[in-house]
């Protein structure tokens, strides 16, 4: 590949994040299946799992779970409710792995607590040198914090984060840059970011299986199936997309979102991820030193039908209470749909800072 056409884009993903931080902290725990969520109150309870360890995955636990249904799986697990002060621990953590990632990459984008991408287009010339870049990497995160992660190095953002996802825990995979599309033909449909199991359902249903099968599908068809959907689809499987890496320069809303695992009718289990969420992001706001006054939610249903909803506050606030109450409000009015919904994000906005003094802002958006 000429230097003129030369892109290195990497994807970040630290390994069971919450789970690692909590290990790390308490080393008793290493080896064990461990559960970072909600208190499963004997499997009565309706909330989430956040994240789990992977002696916990091996038995069938995953992320966006039901907590019921973890602990019934597997009762034994050490299941931990975060509290404040845990939350400001992973937010801690998180802006020092964050500040080592930004000291390598020319542009550096966060994408959640855990993840980011680096476009190191300018400072590597080739993949083995994009390659030691990634390792120095992992290397730093691991000496200095005593975490893993794992990355995807490609031509764009796309590939890269369906290949930070190829080889869990501490990967690290290169997609040939020479012959992206090969990498992906082979692949089931499922890795492609935002195709959930409805999808996959659908594209079998036309006898598609792998990304192999749908690259030979027009961009025509994929736009009649799934809309304004089948042109970001098109520009994935065909390793066109360019999306350029961009750095928040200025924090102007905060949110967290998740796709559920399997499209959830349960409209409780819709609220119980909300009031997960809720925490979380009334955690990052606290940490940010920063307050609110637009609270907003997103709504995904089957085929990708997406909504969002916002309410101007009548003053600021940091309230996790306020938060969740309002968010479950805003979505009130979908739960009569009776739709199947894949995903559901609460977001906040018009945000204010509390004191006059700098703080790294920027690295605790998710938008």
């Amino acid at each position: 590949m000429p230097q003129s056409e030369w892109r290195a884009i990497f994807h970040v993903d630290l390994n069971a994040f919450y789970v690692s931080v909590e290990i790390r902290d308490n080393p008793s725990l290493k080896g064990l299946p461990v559960v970072v969520g909600a208190n499963p109150e004997g499997g009565k309870a309706r909330g989430v799992v956040m994240t789990c360890s992977y002696e916990a995955r091996k038995l069938g636990l995953k992320s966006g779970m039901p907590i019921s249904t973890a602990y019934r799986l597997c009762p034994d697990a050490v299941y931990l409710e975060p509290t404040k002060k845990r939350w400001e621990r992973y937010g801690e953590v998180s802006m020092k792995v964050m500040e080592i990632l930004r000291g390598h990459a020319d542009k550096f984008e966060q994408t959640g607590i855990d993840e980011g991408f680096l476009d190191v287009s300018d400072r590597t010339k080739n993949v083995e040198e994009a390659k030691d870049l990634a390792m120095t990497i992992k290397k730093e995160i691991r000496d200095s914090l005593g975490l893993t992660c794992s990355i995807g190095i490609a031509p764009n953002k796309s590939l890269a984060k369906i290949a930070s996802d190829r080889q869990k825990p501490d990967g690290l995979t290169v997609v040939p840059f020479d012959d992206p599309k090969g990498f992906l033909a082979p692949l089931p449909v499922a890795v492609i970011p935002g195709v959930g199991s409805k999808t996959q359902a659908f594209l079998t249903e036309k006898g598609i299986v792998t990304i192999g099968e749908l690259q030979s599908v027009s961009g025509q068809q994929l736009l009649k199936w799934f809309g304004k959907t089948g042109v970001w689809l098109w520009g994935v499987i065909q390793a066109e997309e360019r999306l350029s890496v961009f750095e928040r320069d200025m924090l102007k809303s905060m949110s967290v979102e998740r796709t559920f695992s399997e499209d959830s009718e349960d409209f409780e289990h819709v609220y119980a991820q909300v009031d997960v969420e809720a925490r979380e992001l009334a955690g990052r706001v606290r940490d940010a030193n920063v307050k609110f006054k637009v609270t907003g939610v997103k709504i995904r249903f089957k085929g990708f039908q997406t909504f969002t909803r916002e309410r101007t506050l009548t003053g600021f606030t940091d309230s996790e209470e306020a938060l969740r109450h309002e968010a479950r409000s805003l979505l009130k009015e979908f739960e009569a749909k009776k739709k199947p919904v894949r995903l559901v994000g609460v977001r906040v906005s018009q945000l204010k800072r509390e004191k006059a003094k700098l703080t790294r802002l920027d690295e605790w958006a998710h938008e």
